[in-house]
């Protein structure tokens, strides 16, 4: 890389494929020309992390051509500081972090001695802070260096006597010479100090009048020099100060002060000589920097700007393309919906036609095959939407303490005939398997899904391998499952068949998402086990090589209340008749469910009410002290849902038990699944001896 460039404009993080444009070659061009024109050395660096730590080192990221004849230090820009200094790396990061943590400017002074310079050294942060750059400037003050160096030799030649201090300098820096005898106030300058200060220089000769001079100086300057001299005789030793001056062409030029302050004993100033410097042009090269570092800065914040611009518009469109592909996956899910509900409604709208049909034709004995396919299908649309809640998180759960090893025993029969004959089954159980907190049947219908599809890649027969673990998972491998760490049981799926590739295991968890052919899957098995699993506070998680195998593992978190764990299978009993003479109020907005529930309860030789809604149902447990059991929906209209109105009433009546009957999980209204005391839940669809039996467990309670 040649002296004097930059790093390529890519580094502020536009995108690469939107530069350059002749614009912003045009921007560059100018920052680049304004760069060149400040006469002084200026680099930026910024601050990198590097093997040490964060912070450990800086690269150039910016030189101008000056840089090289202040410094001596050439083709810079892209160099790491412990690379061109290894030895004093740690003491310069140490000065320039300290600018940018404190965001304070600092100068100082160093010699370089390969170009044989004095080089004043000012460091400033670059804004905001997030940025890691600091830019430094280089000025050369060689000439104010000489000139202390020879006001020392003076003062020992003039320590002796009050003569005028006599000073040399090359290439005429100084213009002018004064000695001030403080202890007799007595003050004396040459006429080139006369001159500078727009005075008659015959006044040299007769003395020259602190006061007088004193009203040649800019007025925005006087207090700053008269500060600066005091603080000078009050401490001793160098004097330095920079001032404007009216010369007799009525113009103020700049010109810096340097001298030193000789102390007596008794700690009092005695002598003060001192020089003259024009510093003038070098003002005015200054006021060129710092006018070309603005416009700098004002191009970078252009640029900044473009980039920004760029970056929104890249970004607008990536937010496009997901919105497309959300809208192709929404469609994807809404054509399986339509597919298979309608074919559900196909068979149970045909079965209830052919029921009336052998109705009016007295055909009694046949109707009883329509019946039963109607209710499949109606079991086949429950199932379809208990997939579609498990991948929306939306099921509802009754998880309880739950050993996983005793499920994955209990199934190995039913997996067996499921997958058949062609297909070897290793169980690989891990002793001492942690308990988990979840719904054990629910488990049960996402292991046997996983074993379905691990059966179906293996059309030519394979080995399907079920296996359960303990499992620890700090920050980074919780993170790669999407969890956060702790403590977690695996089950695990692995079979020996075609694999996936990269593209299908992406979209395998979508609903709908099917590889096989057409009628032979419909793509919601994989994605009721995602749902189920992050609803049960876990992750799943697919593994996969093409031409190698598949497995698949949820991971669920360990339930350490593991003092009880129930797995034990139970025989349900026959659905029971009416308990005592008991009054049921069945609460539901669809009056469809509210009659079948109704005519349920009223076949049982209950005695029941109803109502539509909170309110209604309110004013009728508040007037009827005498009903027993309260049977309400979740959702329900009219500002009250099912929840509420089971609180409210037990305000007044903490005894009354409450079975909640839903559609779907509606976690928050439930408090998730925490039900309390005397209070149960069924979800929609329910079969007459399952609600009936749930109804006899709480009037019994």
């Amino acid at each position: 890389m040649k002296k004097g460039c930059s790093l390529p404009i890519e580094m502020t993080g536009a995108p690469e494929e939107t530069w350059p444009d002749e614009a912003s070659l045009r921007i560059e061009a100018r920052r680049r020309a304004l760069l060149e024109a400040i006469d002084d050395g200026f680099c930026i660096i910024e601050f990198i992390d590097g093997p040490d730590g964060p912070l450990s080192d800086y690269v150039h990221i910016e030189a101008n051509s000056g840089y090289e004849r202040h410094t001596g230090i050439a083709d810079i820009v892209g160099k790491r500081l412990r690379d061109i200094a290894p030895t004093q790396a740690d003491v310069w990061l140490e000065l320039y972090g300290g600018v940018l943590r404190t965001g304070r400017t600092v100068r100082f002074e160093q010699e370089f001695v390969a170009v044989g310079r004095h080089i004043e050294v000012s460091a400033t942060r670059l804004e905001p802070e997030s940025l890691r750059q600091v830019s430094v400037l280089f000025r050369d003050v060689t000439a104010r260096k000489l000139a202390e160096t020879a006001l020392r030799a003076s003062e020992a030649l003039a320590r002796d006597n009050v003569q005028r201090v006599q000073l040399a300098m090359a290439a005429g820096a100084i213009i002018g010479t004064w000695l001030w005898d403080v202890a007799s106030e007595k003050f004396s300058g040459d006429e080139g100090l006369a001159t500078a200060f727009g005075l008659d220089p015959s006044l040299a000769k007769a003395g020259l009048a602190l006061p007088e001079m004193m009203k040649s100086v800019h007025p925005d300057d006087q207090a700053g020099l008269a500060a600066a001299i005091d603080d000078a005789l009050r401490r001793g030793g160098t004097y330095a100060h920079q001032y404007r001056v009216r010369r007799s062409d009525g113009k103020y030029y700049w010109l810096e002060a340097n001298g030193r302050v000789d102390l007596g004993p008794d700690g009092r100033p005695l002598k003060f000589p001192g020089v003259l410097i024009d510093i003038e042009s070098r003002r005015t090269v200054e006021a060129q920097r710092d006018r070309a570092i603005a416009d700098l800065r004002a191009l970078t914040e252009t640029l900044e700007q473009r980039v920004e611009e760029r970056t929104a518009s890249l970004m607008q469109a990536e937010d496009a393309l997901r919105q497309s592909q959300k809208m192709e996956a929404v469609g994807q899910l809404t054509g399986g919906l339509a597919h298979d509900f309608n074919n559900i409604l196909a068979g149970i709208g045909g079965s209830l036609e052919l029921m009336k049909t052998r109705l009016t034709q007295g055909r009694i004995g046949e109707i009883d095959r329509y019946l039963t396919a109607a209710q499949s299908a109606v079991k086949r649309a429950a199932a379809l939407t208990q997939r579609l809640l498990a991948f929306s998180r939306r099921q509802t759960l009754d998880p309880k303490s739950t050993d996983i090893n005793r499920i994955v025993a209990g199934m190995h029969e039913l997996i067996g005939r499921t997958v058949g004959p062609g297909i070897s089954i290793e169980t690989v159980a891990a002793g001492g398997l942690w308990p988990a907190f979840v719904d054990a049947g629910q488990l049960e219908n996402a292991l046997l899904n996983l074993c379905i599809n691990a059966r179906d890649a293996m059309p030519h027969g394979g080995k399907l391998t079920i296996e359960t673990g303990n499992r620890w998972l700090d920050e980074r491998s919780a993170r790669a499952r999407g969890l956060a760490p702790g403590q977690y049981i695996s089950l695990c799926v692995s079979d020996t068949g075609v694999g996936m590739t990269e593209d299908v295991i992406a979209r395998a968890f979508d609903p709908f998402f099917t590889t096989k052919p057409t009628g032979q899957g419909t793509g919601l098995g994989l994605s009721m086990v995602y749902g189920f699993a992050g609803q049960s506070g876990g992750a799943a998680r697919i593994y996969s090589e093409l031409g190698t195998g598949s497995m698949v593992c949820i991971y669920l978190p360990r339930h350490l209340n593991d003092a009880h764990v129930d797995d034990t299978p139970h025989e349900d009993p026959p659905p029971p008749g009416a308990v005592g003479q008991s009054t049921i109020l069945v609460v539901d907005d669809e009056p469809l469910v509210r009659m079948v529930a109704v005519e349920i309860l009223e076949e049982l030789g209950y005695s029941v009410l109803e109502a539509e809604d909170g309110p209604s149902a309110l004013k009728m447990l508040t007037a009827r002290p005498d009903i027993h059991l309260l049977v309400t929906d979740v959702g329900l209209p009219n500002g009250m849902n099912g929840r509420q109105l089971a609180d409210a009433v037990r305000v007044e009546r903490p005894n009354l038990n409450v079975l909640f009957i839903t559609g779907y999980a509606e976690n928050a209204v439930l408090n998730h699944g925490h039900l309390e005391h005397g209070m149960q839940m069924m979800t929609k669809p329910f079969a007459a001896d399952a609600f009936a039996r749930k109804i006899g467990e709480l009037l019994s309670d």
